[in-house]
């Protein structure tokens, strides 16, 4: 049996031991208690909206009391409001609650060789004003005065204040270093490399920025509103005047290594003859249509829509030619599904849109090619997949901003 003295020294012992841990223990104080309260309330409304106070106790795990000072603070701040009952239910008088959607706003722009292209939207994802402009200048200045413009053309159609923009998300044809955040191969707008274009958009704009890479952002548009809605690991891949793609891994893009991934121009270093471009497609059109007793109705310059439009009508040079732009791109194709493994590709782009002609030759040669062919499909956004991903890719900060930004206000005033 332990003498008392040394069950004294033993309690005494786990005293001090406990009041140290207690000490190094980062202790809760009330303020962080009640943004987590406030935080965790935020996120059950978001999800249930419009939700009842009791449900919001239910689900977050929080008491009444808790909850109704939470929501008494968020009213406040702007976050959230009452709203109608719930429909699929009796309401029982009790109130119910939802996000306020117009509490931040994202700016998305897609910065395209022609056009430039823009939208607001809220934390919803509701558009509140859409615009596209042609883009005649040629160097980074004039690009800037096109992008602050639209800026102020959207504010003022959306009727909300400019001071509610959270955040901007510019898609860039180019690549978007991961270590500097230089803008790199963006041949197709001049003007973009060189300089810290970021910087000078966000001290034009006056709001934080975000460049990414344009294809990475239809690849986030497809996966929010698109074709790909639900596949965690899927590509997109854009053929037009140019060629790149947008991976997606495990439900996230995938930069790589120097924020070039999916740079799909150099699959071809060392090979031939296998550029699925609008250009490569009209100089093989030239080609096949000068071969002596060519029988077609194609002519110079060999537009890309022309010869889709001839092989509609069943042109004999123009139906080889979209057979051999199939098989282009089922080459480029093949090595990204050998080596991601992905199900699904998605095909956009002026070239890549042509569903009725490529659709059905892609999916056959990868059939004959790869023991498991991706799903191919083509997008359903269109041209408007880089602005949907933009706005998306900003909508997901400005939810997590906009809580931090009303309580860095409310501290401001208090």
């Amino acid at each position: 049996m332990t003498p008392l003295s040394s069950v004294s020294r033993l309690a005494r012992s786990e005293r001090l031991v406990n009041l140290s841990h207690e000490m190094a223990r980062p202790r809760a104080t009330p303020p962080l208690l009640k943004d987590l309260n406030e935080r965790t309330i935020l996120e059950a409304i978001r999800a249930g909206a419009p939700i009842s106070r009791a449900e919001i106790s239910r689900r977050a795990g929080i008491s009444k009391p808790t909850v109704s000072l939470a929501l008494e603070s968020l009213v406040t701040a702007g976050l959230v409001r009452e709203a109608s009952h719930d429909p699929v239910g009796p309401s029982y008088g009790a109130i119910f609650f939802e996000p306020v959607p117009e509490a931040a706003l994202v700016l998305g722009l897609d910065l395209g060789a022609r056009f430039l292209r823009g939208a607001l939207c809220d934390l919803s994802g509701e558009i509140r004003a859409r615009h596209d402009v042609e883009v005649v200048a040629a160097d980074a200045d004039g690009i800037l005065g096109a992008i602050d413009a639209l800026q102020s053309t959207l504010v003022e159609a959306s009727g909300l204040p400019d001071r509610l923009i959270d955040n901007v998300v510019i898609g860039v044809p180019g690549v978007v270093e991961t270590s500097t955040g230089r803008v790199t191969l963006a041949t197709n707008v001049p003007g973009l490399e060189g300089r810290d274009f970021r910087r000078l958009a966000a001290e034009r704009l006056a709001h934080p920025v975000t460049l990414e890479n344009d294809i990475n952002l239809a690849a986030i548009g497809e996966q929010w509103q698109g074709i790909a809605r639900g596949v965690d690991d899927f590509v997109f891949i854009s053929i037009g005047t140019g060629l790149g793609s947008g991976i997606v891994l495990r439900g996230d893009v995938h930069r790589g290594h120097n924020g070039a991934a999916g740079e799909l121009d150099y699959a071809r270093a060392g090979h031939e003859g296998f550029d699925p471009c609008a250009s490569a497609l009209s100089e093989l059109a030239g080609e096949l249509a000068a071969k002596p007793g060519a029988v077609t109705a194609l002519a110079a310059p060999y537009d890309a829509r022309a010869v889709f439009a001839a092989a509609r009508r069943c042109d004999p040079v123009a139906t080889e030619i979209v057979a051999e732009e199939a098989r282009r791109i089922a080459l480029h194709i093949t090595p990204v599904a050998a080596v991601a493994d992905v199900g699904l590709v998605v095909l956009g782009g002026g070239v890549g849109a042509n569903a009725d002609l490529l659709l059905e030759p892609v999916r056959r040669l990868l059939t004959e090619w790869l023991p498991y062919p991706p799903r191919v499909e083509v997008s359903s956004l269109g041209e408007a997949a880089v602005l949907t991903g933009a706005l998306e890719h900003g909508r997901r900060a400005a939810l997590e901003n906009v809580f931090e930004n009303s309580r860095a206000r409310r501290a401001a005033s208090a």
